[in-house]
């Protein structure tokens, strides 16, 4: 519990995965990879019709990478490893054969913003928000990258990754497809959730398999796309520039 966890529930045909880290939900390398697996554990069981993507808590989504890890990182190879999570994460909701619904309760950044995006529909509170951070710490959003330029366009997208200090709104993220509907209060953002997941659990399956596969047509080649620009992240995270801002971020964020 220390570390962090992801849980999976699965009741009348909808698989509730789960994420917690410590550390206001950003993620370390090892919550990337069981997200990964318990997403991919659920779309490979033949009673679940859908799955719910949620994090734990009050405070963010997902707030990204882990600052931690990301210092610690000291090759090009272990650079690669970790940000291979986030790819990991993207590719398993783009390959499960059923609709992946976010339940986004709070704000996303970096990595955050991605997964927020990588899910087949997005729904959130009103006190959500996206902002693409990577490029105040010298990497810039390229293995999400793709997922949000899907849902909002090449030029939103670059004008996001070229903003690292903006946080959108729900309202923004509403207006630019990041998210499907805002609702006012939790309990709303629940309800809404929980009746579209049981919704789509009395579908036929192979119908929502088939409308997915055409929703992701195009990212066949993710797999190795995403590998590349994982290995770029790795490589940028070794400059001076990338340790100096995340050691700064770590300071100011202790003075709070």
């Amino acid at each position: 519990m220390i570390d962090g966890y992801v849980r999976t529930d699965i009741q009348g045909g909808i698989a509730s995965v789960t994420f917690h880290p410590p550390r206001s939900n950003s993620l370390p390398g090892h919550i990337l990879r069981s997200m990964a697996q318990a997403i991919e554990a659920a779309g490979a069981d033949r009673t679940v019709r859908v799955i719910v993507l949620r994090s734990e808590g009050e405070k963010a989504f997902c707030a990204g990478a882990s600052f931690d890890e990301l210092i610690a990182i000291d090759s090009e190879a272990k650079g690669l490893a970790f940000f291979s999570g986030f790819a990991q994460v993207i590719n398993a909701i783009r390959k499960v054969p059923v609709f992946v619904l976010g339940r986004i309760h709070a704000h996303t950044v970096g990595g955050g913003t991605g997964l927020a995006c990588a899910v087949d529909i997005a729904y959130a509170h009103s006190g959500a928000s996206a902002r693409l951070s990577e490029l105040a710490i010298g990497i810039g959003p390229f293995v999400v990258g793709p997922a949000v330029e899907r849902k909002v366009g090449t030029g939103t997208f670059g004008t996001m990754a070229a903003t690292p200090a903006i946080k959108r709104d729900s309202s923004w993220c509403e207006r630019h497809g990041i998210f499907a509907e805002v609702f006012p209060t939790i309990e709303a953002l629940d309800g809404r959730v929980n009746a579209h997941a049981a919704e789509l659990a009395t579908y036929s399956p192979e119908a929502m398999a088939d409308i997915k596969r055409m929703l992701w047509k195009g990212t066949e080649h993710w797999d190795a796309f995403l590998a590349e620009r994982a290995a770029t992240s790795g490589r940028l995270v070794l400059s001076d520039f990338t340790k100096n801002a995340i050691e700064r971020f770590k300071t100011e964020a202790g003075k709070r």
